[in-house]
């Protein structure tokens, strides 16, 4: 059946429908192309199911329901599919990365941390370590405090967060990494 042959559904018809879909679903995704997406999907589900369609409702809220329908299914696709890197992680990697030269080697040398054993057991040096941690992007300090402050088995850290073991020990290392230039600067660095 092609859209000619349905009298409810004419250009017209489907033009007025699209736009109060379209609001509808922005409502709902708050991005317009998934929003678009969703409209879409749903005029191409009415128009090859049309011939399902009962007539107990109008045109708009049957279309409704099948927009809802397409929303839950992007919602649920969306939280299956995490981006490999989002921006928060994108932003460390990029202040990681300033760290170093092109060649690899350190922007500018650590400088000389004494005994950091003894640093530990001081009450200013803990307040500067936690306010760094607070620096870093939540799920990137949930791992450092996991493995390296509750020593809890990486496999565990994994299984808890829902992560792969690479992209944990990529996320300590971006951690040590932003913590050692944070420790550099409010800790070390003072006189």
């Amino acid at each position: 059946m092609n859209i000619a042959q349905i009298p409810l559904l004419d250009g017209t018809q489907v033009e007025q429908h699209r736009s109060y879909l379209l609001r509808y679903a922005m409502l709902q995704l708050r991005d317009a192309g998934a929003a678009e997406d969703a409209v879409q999907d749903t005029l191409i589900a009415a128009l090859e199911g049309f011939d399902r369609f009962s007539g107990n409702s109008s045109v708009k809220t049957w279309l409704t329901g099948i927009l809802k329908h397409k929303i839950i299914d992007h919602l649920r696709r969306q939280s299956r599919e995490q981006p490999l890197v989002n921006d928060d992680e994108r932003s460390e990697a990029d202040a990681v990365d300033a760290l170093f030269k092109s060649d690899g080697h350190w922007e500018s040398r650590p400088g000389a941390w004494g005994n950091p054993d003894q640093s530990l057991e001081n009450k200013k040096f803990l307040e500067a370590l936690e306010k760094c941690t607070q620096n870093l992007p939540a799920k990137t300090a949930r791992v450092f405090m996991m493995r390296d402050v509750m020593e809890i088995d990486t496999e565990d850290i994994c299984k808890e967060l829902g992560i792969t073991s690479t992209n944990c020990w990529v996320m300590l290392h971006r951690a040590r990494l932003s913590l050692r230039e944070c420790l550099q600067i409010t800790w070390f660095g003072k006189s």
